[in-house]
């Protein structure tokens, strides 16, 4: 997911695809940890997605 693409999610949105991802990333270390994950790249990949929406949020809110 771009930076322009979280950008453009209206403020609830972003809470849902925040709260999404770490219940994603919560299960993907738990594959990760006993050994059924495919692709390990999956967890950076979703990590970074988290870390733009949590940076996003934080500027909205900064911003108000």
């Amino acid at each position: 997911m771009q930076p322009s693409e979280v950008r453009n999610l209206s403020d609830s949105e972003l809470e849902t695809r925040t709260r999404d991802l770490e219940e994603e990333l919560f299960l993907l270390q738990l594959r990760r940890s006993t050994s059924q994950l495919e692709n390990p790249m999956k967890v950076r990949a979703v990590r970074r997605d988290l870390a733009r929406c949590r940076t996003i949020h934080r500027e909205r809110v900064k911003a108000s």
